[in-house]
């Protein structure tokens, strides 16, 4: 084992980490309003002046796994209205496609353990344009491209300064600080660095919690004093002026209550921006700034060290860069290792930048729903409109733990079905962490005692798909692989049973008519459907996709509980149920047309929603979506040695399949056995899925250069309509930004590219090869006279998805469009971003910029490319 590798397996190394959030204004948590209007209650203008409740933001910021003690930094180049100490962004009011930061910054490194970590945030030397960005982009229409940082001139003529934060763990309290800032400009430019040093308030809500305190013991060190956190040194490099304030909130300038003597949490942004010297105290306080007021020459730099330790260091910079490199070289090593296989250095860049945003994009996640309703004992009392509210059927959820965020600006909060995507490129890396997140969603503080697992903060009782046990399964195998086949059954049968619980809320909760056919609601894919998939309608909505997910669901657990037969032989009951669960989901879907009550067109030869109505009227919702490939992932692939070995589970499927023999001849070929003597589970018999991938290749509909579309081109041109109740509906191809504010709008699935749903695609492809071998084949494109094996289909697809995100002829990467000249600049070029989804048609990224979370999966495609296909499997 390499250094980073035994690191991971010691729990000591994880207290410290880049769990910072990068916005805790504007959040649910924040949120004590009325009318839930958590975008307004506290606002961005707001953040520098409000102590928060349940968190703390800051730039390339860490803190200890309770966020007692947090740093980050601020900047100011003394023409900025205020300091720079959080990322700015659009509220989803502003935006003229909802929430957006507007800030230039990457996350370029880091190893799981955060013992090296390292990203880049770009200022600029001019006044920051926040008028003018949020000006512009609410003149905008949805029509209209978002107006970025970028478009600005800011960056012309490289007047800004390039900021690269590293941090280099010596041991797990001992924390080496870098921030080394390059003036990119050809004139010497101002700046004021100020590393940023402080508690989070837990002293002000009214549970007697002690106050802590931060106080300056020399010129080189503060000395931070917690009653169980301990003792922690800040020492200092170069002496500079030190700024006290307190974490609390200016009730002055934001209630018009005026207390005397007081230190604010706004205190430092005062004393230098307003030149108030009675904002700050000098020797003492929760929240402290070393002022660093730099002069750096023109394509000059200058650099601030720190150091953070829990023990007195006599000398704690000697040997500094030293130790820099070593803690680098060591993650150098341990990716070395992980990467050995791939060949592309290009690819290699990709996936490591991918680990990072990954990495780092890891938070401490406070929130407990029922102090959050009753409000605090030192606080005024919350509206009591909130008790009907937000959240309210979840006051069992008590979540203070490390999560993996989508985005750490744009969703800091965790989304189940994300979460889960997530885990699979962590298990590359740090299968511990992958395992504790699958589990940690299980636990009574966030499933509900019915088996309801949360969705998001929002609204945590919107349904997403259910791909929990997906994930679990896949993580096991992938640690499985890494320990030499040795997979760890504690952590696969413990989550089994939570699982369970929750596979019965599904089928009690949202098979509306019990009759296999299910409903769900959202399921994750906010406005694919032609109206609000999770508003109430005059009936009912059975959706393909949320049978599909189910179908996965029970193979899913049937997978798990046939791996835990081999040394408990019970689970073979268990088995055989989600087994017969599995062919009666199978049965509900295969109408071939003589009954209403099946999902599957015989006309179109393809999968759709039905609508089913309160006057027995079924209306089928036939547009060609995501909704329709879905079924697709319910696939397994059984070995014949297992019947062999498992008595118990091969006699009731064989009874079961010769008694009802019509089930048998839903789920593919279940009697002939493929390639290298195997049995193929799947909702496809070879037919349907023949037709269903003629659709999806045919680039005409879903195929696009840079991936499978959500939805169908064909509906560029001609959009789908459907009357009903003397309203009409119209669902359109729109391959980037969505043009609609429909059901939320700021995440489009009417056409472009996402990484999740491409994953999978790839691996049920995988699935089907294993089976069918090399004598099944489909044109690829479709129509265009070449026959593809399924392995030669998923090599193509990601070829085309690896394009998003390498350099094109034109040396552009697609992600960034053709029209950001900027981008494929020098100090620009080779820094990536993983947005949440892409157009269908360019490549261009879209929606968040930073949500490495599931785009994050492009390492594993990486991983999968020059694992499996390259060895042929």
């Amino acid at each position: 084992m390499n250094n980073e590798e035994q690191r991971i397996i010691n729990p000591q190394w994880r207290k410290w980490g880049p769990y910072l959030s990068e916005r805790q204004w504007g959040t649910v948590r924040e949120d004590y309003s009325a009318n839930g209007d958590a975008w307004n209650y506290t606002p961005y203008e707001n953040s520098r002046s409000k102590a928060y409740r349940w968190g703390e933001d800051g730039i390339g910021g860490i803190c200890d796994d309770n966020q007692v003690l947090c740093f980050s930094w601020a900047f100011w180049n003394k023409k900025d209205t205020h300091i720079k100490e959080r990322l700015f962004g659009l509220t989803n009011h502003d935006g003229n496609h909802g929430e957006d930061v507007k800030e230039l910054y990457y996350y370029l490194d880091a190893a799981p353990s955060h013992s090296y970590l390292k990203m880049l945030y770009k200022y600029p030397h001019s006044a920051f344009p926040y008028e003018k960005l949020i000006q512009e982009n609410r003149n905008r229409t949805r029509h209209e491209p978002e107006y970025e940082l970028a478009d600005t001139e800011v960056f012309a003529n490289n007047s800004y300064f390039d900021i690269i934060i590293e941090y280099a763990k010596i041991t797990p309290d001992d924390i080496l600080i870098k921030a080394t800032i390059h003036n990119r400009g050809t004139m010497a430019a101002a700046l004021h660095v100020l590393p940023q040093f402080w508690f989070r308030n837990t002293w002000s809500w009214g549970y007697e919690k002690p106050k802590p305190v931060m106080q300056s013991i020399s010129d080189n060190i503060i000395l931070a004093k917690h009653p169980t956190l301990g003792n922690y040194r800040l020492y200092i490099h170069q002496p500079a002026e030190k700024l006290f304030c307190d974490n609390e909130t200016n009730k002055t300038k934001l209630y018009a209550i005026h207390e005397h003597g007081k230190y604010y949490k706004d205190g430092i942004n005062e004393y230098l921006v307003d030149a108030n010297n009675e904002a700050i105290n000098h020797n003492s306080g929760t929240r402290v700034a070393i002022n660093h007021e730099l002069i750096i020459a023109g394509n000059g730099k200058s650099t601030v060290w720190l150091r953070l330790a829990n023990e007195e260091i006599e000398k704690p910079f000697l040997g500094f860069e030293k130790l820099f490199k070593k803690s680098l070289q060591q993650t150098n090593e341990f990716y070395n290792k992980i990467q050995h296989h791939i060949q592309d250095e290009e690819e290699k860049q990709i996936q490591r930048q991918a680990f990072a945003g990954m990495i780092w994009s890891k938070q401490f996640y406070y929130y407990v729903v029922e102090k959050w309703l009753e409000g605090d004992p030192a606080q005024p009392p919350p509206p009591t409109e909130r008790k009907n509210g937000r959240n309210q059927h979840w006051q069992n959820l008590s979540n203070r733990d490390i999560i993996s965020m989508p985005d750490k600006w744009e969703y800091p909060w965790y989304a189940t079905w994300d979460l889960a995507f997530h885990c699979i490129p962590f298990a590359l890396v740090d299968p511990t962490f992958a395992k504790d997140q699958l589990k940690l969603l299980t636990k009574d503080w966030y499933m509900r005692s019915n088996g309801e697992m949360p969705s998001y903060e929002w609204d945590f009782s919107a349904s997403n798909p259910p791909v929990h046990a997906w994930a679990c399964w896949r993580v096991y195998e992938i640690d499985k692989g890494k320990n030499n086949g040795k997979g760890d059954r504690q952590f696969l049968e413990s989550i089994f049973h939570k699982l369970m619980i929750n596979f019965t809320w599904w089928v009690n909760r949202k098979d509306a008519e019990g009759n296999n056919i299910f409903e769900g609601g959202f399921l994750g894919l906010d406005n694919i459907g032609v109206f609000d998939r999770n508003c109430k309608l005059a009936g009912h909505l059975e959706q393909s996709d949320g049978t599909s997910w189910m179908a996965m669901y029970s193979l899913n657990m049937m997978r798990i509980s046939i791996e835990l037969t081999k040394q408990n032989p019970v689970y073979q009951e268990m088995a055989t149920k989600f087994f017969e669960h599995f062919l009666q989901i199978a049965d509900a879907m295969a109408s071939m047309g003589t009954s209403s009550k099946g999902l599957w067109d015989d006309e179109d030869e393809f999968y759709y929603d039905v609508l089913r109505q309160s006057d027995d009227q079924d209306i089928k919702l036939k547009i060609r979506s995501l909704v329709g490939l879905i079924p697709l992932f319910a696939v397994e692939v059984l070995d014949e040695e297992l019947f062999k070995s498992q008595p118990v589970f091969a006699e009731r499927l064989y009874w079961f399949l010769n008694n009802r023999p019509h089930l048998a001849n839903l789920v593919s070929r279940w009697g002939e056995k493929g390639v290298n003597e195997q049995h193929l589970l799947s909702l496809l018999r070879g037919y349907r899925m023949t037709k269903i991938l003629n659709r999806m290749l045919d680039e005409s509909e879903f195929l696009s250069p840079y991936g499978i579309r959500s939805l169908s081109r064909y509906y560029f041109e001609q959009p789908y309509q459907l009357s009903i109740h003397e309203k009409t509906f119209c669902v359109g191809y729109e391959p980037g930004e969505s043009k609609s504010d429909l059901f939320g709008g700021n995440s489009n699935w009417r056409g472009p590219i996402w990484m999740p749903i491409n994953f999978l695609i790839i691996e049920s492809l995988q699935r089907f090869h294993d089976y069918y071998g090399d004598d099944f084949k489909v044109e690829y494109p479709n129509g265009s006279g070449n026959l593809c094996t399924l392995k030669e289909i998923n090599n193509g697809l990601i070829e085309r998805l690896l394009s998003i995100f390498k350099k094109n002829s034109n040396g552009i990467r697609p992600l960034y469009g053709e029209n950001k000249e900027i981008l494929k600049a020098p100090y620009f070029e080779d820094h990536i971003l993983f947005f949440e989804y892409f157009d269908g048609d360019t490549g261009k990224g879209c929606g968040a910029a930073h949500q490495t979370g599931w785009t994050g999966l492009i390492a594993s495609i990486i991983d999968m490319k020059n694992t499996i296909y390259k060895e042929g499997r």
